[in-house]
């Protein structure tokens, strides 16, 4: 068996509604599909290779005559559509219920008792997007130094801060505040950190020093299970902050997409064995939630570009595994996250080139990954290792 996995998350890159997406506002949402329907001459080769376009399902993905991976998608098995959720049921916790979310904004109470706990009033605490946000309340903030607090369909309690008005330690030590103060059922995903610059309202912009403090765990990972066994976890981008650290042995945070591919092809060139498990968020990020089809795509086609690089470092024994956390369709009037299925996509030297259909949970893959690596599995999901190894 394989002693590497190389995991790789790219961000927000759904290929379908779910059959309950309905509920979620989400109706006509494919991120990966409306991109290709909606870009002149897009094209994904080295995805493609892999087998994208063989997946159940799809309609307009260019299918290879045989594709050298095995493919396949994931049903959410938990409510919701945030990251926590998807990264946390990939890893094995599946949740009864949604985190909760504020539409409405947080509680006037809690919101008060927070304002006491950081001696300074907040502004905003709505539903937003973050770059709209920083344009609409950015003059008023640098004016009185009022931390921006704001929402989004997600889980998520958000503060932005110019960074020479907040410094990046003070606006940190605001969210570890806020992380304490938010339990029960108060208890968001994620409280968000997001830092930015600029003179006046039009040329502010967020920077890289976004950071998140996401609740503790629930239950055991596949990141606990690996490190356990004495094998190293190497965490790529958020992925130290979704999972608060727990489960991994080595972090490194990346500015971009292409910084993230280079911390992976740098783990990849050291002789540690086990999980280098990466998180790419710029589709999210920078295009997803602002329904910029055309940069959604580039940046797609930048990750595509580079895949080759990360497949020839791979050893006989290494096994890569590609697949998304949810949906952000940037054709869509919304610019939220969208309740999809995610792609699966898995390659190796000795990985069959097999359909694996429609997995019943995302937990499928972290199940997988406990196989490859011969560790103790996790509570829930179904592995796929006897359909993709030779």
């Amino acid at each position: 068996m394989s002693k590497r996995v190389i995991w790789i998350v790219i961000d927000s890159v759904g290929i379908g509604e779910l059959p309950d997406a309905h509920l979620y506002g989400d109706e006509g949402s494919n991120t990966l599909e409306n991109i290709y329907r909606s870009v002149e001459r897009f094209k994904l080769p080295n995805l493609e290779c892999l087998g994208l376009g063989c997946i159940d399902g799809v309609s307009v993905i260019p299918k290879p005559k045989t594709p050298i991976g095995a493919y396949g998608k994931a049903m959410e098995k938990s409510p919701g559509k945030d990251t926590t959720t998807g990264h946390w049921e990939m890893a094995g916790i599946i949740l009864d219920k949604p985190f909760p979310t504020f539409p409405d904004g947080f509680p006037k109470g809690f919101i008060k008792k927070f304002e006491d706990k950081i001696n300074k009033e907040v502004i905003g605490n709505y539903a937003a997007s973050g770059t709209e946000i920083i344009q609409e309340l950015g003059d008023e903030h640098v004016r009185t130094g009022k931390p921006i607090v704001y929402t989004s369909a997600d889980s998520v309690f958000q503060i932005a801060a110019h960074e020479d008005i907040i410094p990046l330690d003070e606006l940190y030590n605001i969210c570890k505040i806020a992380r304490e103060l938010l339990v029960d059922d108060l208890s968001v995903g994620r409280v968000i950190a997001r830092p930015f610059i600029g003179k006046s309202s039009g040329s502010y912009t967020r920077t890289s020093h976004r950071h998140d403090f996401s609740l503790v765990p629930t239950g055991k990972t596949v990141l606990d299970a690996v490190k356990d066994a004495g094998l190293s976890v190497m965490g790529v981008g958020k992925i130290n902050d979704i999972f608060v650290g727990r489960g991994i042995t080595d972090t490194v945070t990346m500015e971009n997409n292409q910084e993230g591919i280079d911390c992976i092809l740098k783990f990849m060139s050291s002789d540690k064995k086990g999980l280098i498990f990466a998180n790419l968020v710029d589709f999210d990020m920078h295009y997803g939630h602002r329904n910029d089809v055309a940069g959604y795509a580039k940046a797609l086609v930048e990750f595509d570009n580079r895949l080759p690089e990360i497949m020839e470092e791979m050893s006989d024994e290494d096994i890569l595994v590609i697949n998304a956390d949810h949906g952000c369709d940037p054709t869509t009037n919304s610019t939220d996250h969208s309740r999809e299925y995610i792609p699966i996509l898995v390659y190796g030297k000795k990985v069959q080139n097999v359909n694996l259909g429609i997995r019943k949970t995302f937990a499928d893959i972290g199940a997988t990954i406990c196989d490859v690596l011969q560790v103790k599995g996790i509570k829930n999901g179904e592995s796929f290792i006897d359909d993709i190894l030779k």
